[in-house]
Order: C-alpha cells, then structure tokens, then sequence
C-alpha cells in the first residue's frame, strides 16, 4: 500500500453534474479505492456499477460516472455529485511479538487511523450539536444535557427545547388545510373545516381522505378529533336567543299585572322589552349576515390578472387554494373556480343547448322540429308555411314560375322526356398545347385552339355511351397536328389527319362505347 502523508482537510466535495461523467477530482487522500462513497443525487452509488475511481501517487484522485445502473443519463447542472471518505473503520493488520516492525506497516496504520478522525470529524460537522461555548454538561456538573427525549414520547411530535435549552418533547401543533375535500393525503396535526357545517376538526391518523361531506357521518370519522363544534355554538347561540325572547316575553306580562298600580312603569317597561327584542333580533340577523359574508370571504379572493397571480395572492395570505375558492379574472372578464386541481370558467350547464357549430344537426327529430314550426315540404324543398299552397305561392313570387308545374314538367333523369326548346351539352372552350386530358365528366363537347403540337393523353372519367364532338382550330400559325392515347380508337387505326391552314376548323365527332374506348369519326366540316 502506498506511503504518503495525510493533509489537514475535509473529506467530503461537493459537485453539480455540469462535468457530465467526470472525472470529479477530490483532493484528500485515500489508501484504496473502497475509501470512498459516492452520490448521485439522494442515491449512493455502487464502485464498477455506477462510478470508477483514479488514484494518483500522491493518494488524491478523481471519480468517473457510469451510466446504466444507478444512473439513468448523462448528469446535467441540475444533478448533484458528493463524494465523501467512507473507509471502513477496522483493524486488519496485527504486530506479531518479536517480529519484524516495519515503518511503512505503522504509517499505514497511522495513515488509517488519521482517515477514520477526519471522517468522524466531517460527519460531526454536519450534525446538530451545541456550540462550544455553551453552559457545561449535566454529566460535568453543568445544566447542558443535548440527549433527545424517547422514540415512543417524541414520536408524532416537533422538537422543543426547555429553559436551560435542552431538547424536549414539544407542543402538540397543527397545521391549516382549509375546507375539508375528497382525494387530499391528511398529515397528523392537521386541521380541516367541515365545508357542511364549518365544524373544525384535528386530523389523528394520516390518511387520503375519500367519502363526502360531514366529517361526523363519514367513513374516516376516527381519523379526526373534533376541535370547534360549530353546530353545537349555533344551537346554543339559537338558545340564548330564545331564553332572551322568553325573558322579554315574561317582562312583558309582569308588566301587565301591574298596569293597575303602575301605568306609567308598564308603558316604559314594555318599550324597553320591545326595544330589547329588537336588538336581539338584529344582533341575531346581522351574525347569520356575519357567518354567510365570512364564509363567502372565506372562499371569494377579488379581481386577479390570471390564475398563477390569484394563487400568488391566496398562498400570500397563509391560505391554501382549495376546491370551490373563486376569483374575477380581468383579463377574459370571467368569474373562475377551483376544482381541486385547476381553474375552470364559472358557466351554467349546456346540457340541451343547440350549437352553431352544428347546424341543427343536434335535433331530436328533424321531422318533429318541423311540424312544430308549421313546415311542408314541395319536393326536395322544405318551406316553414301554414300549408303547401302557401308553400308553393311563396315560391312562385319568389322564382317566378309555377311550382307545381315546375316540379311535374322539369326534366328529369329517370323518365322518358320531350324536349320542346333547344338543350345543349357543356362545352369546354381553350387553347391547348403538348400533352392534354380532356375531362369527359365536366364536358361533353370541346372547343379547342392548338397553339402548338397535342397529344391527348388517355382521359378516366369517360362514360360508356358519352357522345358529342371535339373541335380542332388552328391558331394563326397552323400545321399544328394532333397525336391520340391508345384509349382514342380511329377508323383503321390512321389517326386524324386535320386542316393544316391557319385558322381552320375540323369537327371531330366522338362516342364512349366502353370505358377506356374512344370512337373518334373522320375530321368533318373543315372550314377557313
């Protein structure tokens, strides 16, 4: 084992993870690897698994982090690295009587020995102790005695320390919680409101706390003491008042017996009774007013910007944000309440409202809706009317036709017509170069000016029966040609041969006999 001096220093270092995976140096000196304990944050790491450690010659070194066992990742500033001298405190070297009594044997003891002290000394110097210039101890004749009471008397309790300053077993203290809620983990000492009768109760036991409202008929009763019997006050308040009223009344009626001798005492007698009773009834009112005001101040905390400064302004006051507290929040204008664990809009139910959004897609019945509003329909046509006659008269104003008529004579598609004006397909008119899809679904006829060689490439939305025509117009260069997809079929494959004059026309007449088949006729009717 290497042989070299102990310095005068702590044997603890303190990191944050900013070097990643080190290394972290440390600075006093070890005799072996094991001397170490090392922290990542609250978790003592295992040597090999977790940390690898560099000794240099001098008995200082450094700390190298592994990942993947006690270390999820790489640490970050936000990380904690503590690395502290840890060498067991043991003796495993023995002196043999007449033996050899070697230097570097005793320095390594001495070595030890040196570690153990200034590892005792820095785990002492982060422990609570007295200060050094404190009265003597008990045990030196003195007053100071720094020895904690019992595990089973300070069990439950805080620490307190008596007149001579010595630890003692301290008052039993508790702690604020607010109303009573369903779902919130209850702490010994704690003191909760029941939000039902605003009885004050003690938490005994820890617990989450489930069930509703009144503390006095839940499940976890046993779980409180009960402090402030609220229910009780009000029923004795409500006594007092009625034993008041009682003696007002019996003032009144010794009054009465004794009109005969005393006139003028019986009428002031009877003022101050009614004088009295009012005052009661009025002290009476204005506590109910005192109790409701207080309850709702208890729970209403102003006008606020948002939610995180209505809880800055709650917590400032030494209060709890708890379920049913409300505030105006100024910036949306809107009353805001707490759930239990965020702020929701203070709104009535919706339940059975009709949504724009919807378009009265959300009725019960269309059919039921528009009986009630007094609505017939004229073939597709629904109309809010007293009857169809007025249905179809309204539309005749509106449309200028016969409704009647209309809806009997329009053409349809699904029955035999005649025809007794002129009809005409739709026609699609425009210059055309290179590589062209006609689109058959849209136009039945096509009027096209070629400003440059086309090829019509093989169309999809044909349908098998389409017929009509497609006219070829040279623009004002001409020679301009025509190539067809295989989909276009032509009378011995020759594909079509145009006018190649500026500015002539051909007419190609054209019918789908399949999808997919094309029958173009010769170019016909050529003009200049």
């Amino acid at each position: 084992m290497a042989d070299y001096n102990i310095n005068a220093i702590t044997r603890r270092v303190v990191f944050t993870g900013s070097a990643g995976l080190g290394p972290y140096a440390f600075s006093f000196e070890i005799l072996d690897q094991d001397d170490l304990a090392v922290y990542f944050n609250a978790t003592s790491l295992t040597i090999t698994t977790d940390y690898t450690v560099t000794i240099n010659a001098n008995g200082t070194g450094s700390v190298n982090i592994v990942t993947g066992g006690s270390v999820p990742s790489t640490p970050t500033a936000s990380d904690q690295i503590v690395i502290v001298g840890a060498r067991d405190i043991e003796r495993v070297t023995d002196f043999v009587t007449a033996g050899d009594l070697l230097a570097s044997s005793l320095n390594e003891q001495l070595d030890a020995l040196t570690i153990f002290d200034q590892q005792l000394a820095e785990e002492g110097a982060r422990t609570m102790r007295a200060p050094a210039y404190d009265p003597a101890l008990v045990a030196d004749g003195g007053t100071l005695d720094m020895t904690l009471p019992t595990a089973a008397s300070r069990a439950g309790k805080v620490l307190a320390f008596d007149s001579d300053g010595n630890p003692v077993v301290g008052d039993d203290i508790g702690n604020w919680r607010g109303n009573w809620a369903a779902s919130v983990s209850y702490t010994v000492r704690d003191l909760v409101k029941d939000p039902t009768n605003d009885n004050v109760y003690r938490v005994n036991t820890a617990h989450t706390s489930s069930g509703s409202a009144p503390i006095s008929s839940n499940a976890d009763v046993a779980k409180f003491d009960l402090v402030v019997d609220a229910s009780a006050a009000a029923a004795s308040a409500a006594a007092a008042a009625s034993s008041a009223t009682a003696a007002a009344a019996s003032a009144t009626a010794a009054a009465a017996d004794a009109v005969s001798t005393a006139a003028d005492a019986v009428s002031t007698a009877a003022d101050v009774a009614t004088t009295n009773a009012n005052v009661i009834a009025a002290q009476a009112a204005q506590a109910a007013a005192e109790l409701a005001n207080d309850d709702f101040t208890d729970r209403y905390y102003g006008a606020h910007a948002d939610d995180s400064a209505a809880q800055t302004y709650i917590i400032g006051q030494g209060l709890t944000v708890d379920t049913g507290d409300l505030y105006f929040n100024t910036t949306a204008n809107i009353t805001r309440v707490y759930n239990g664990s965020s702020w929701d809009n203070v709104a009535t139910s919706t339940a059975g409202f009709l949504l724009a959004a919807n378009d009265l897609s959300d009725l019960t019945s269309a059919a039921t809706a528009r009986g009630n509003l007094g609505s017939t329909t004229v073939g597709d046509a629904v109309f809010i009317a007293a009857s169809v006659a007025a249905a179809q008269q309204a539309l005749d104003v509106e449309v200028g036709v016969d409704v009647q008529a209309y809806d009997a004579d329009t053409a349809k598609l699904d029955v035999a017509q005649t025809f007794t004006a002129a009809q005409v397909g739709s026609t699609q008119t425009t210059s055309i170069t290179g590589s062209t899809t006609l689109d058959f679904s849209v136009y039945q006829n096509f009027v096209l000016t070629l400003t440059g060689n086309v090829t019509l490439d093989n169309p999809t939305t044909e349908t098998a029966g389409q017929s009509g025509f497609i006219t070829f117009i040279q623009d004002g260069t001409g020679s301009r040609t025509v190539s067809l997809g295989t989909d276009y079929e032509t009378a011995g494959a020759a594909g079509l041969t145009l006018s190649t004059a500026a500015s002539t026309t051909d007419i190609v007449p054209y019918v789908v006999t399949a999808t997919g088949r094309i029958l173009l006729g010769a170019p016909q009717l050529a003009f200049a």
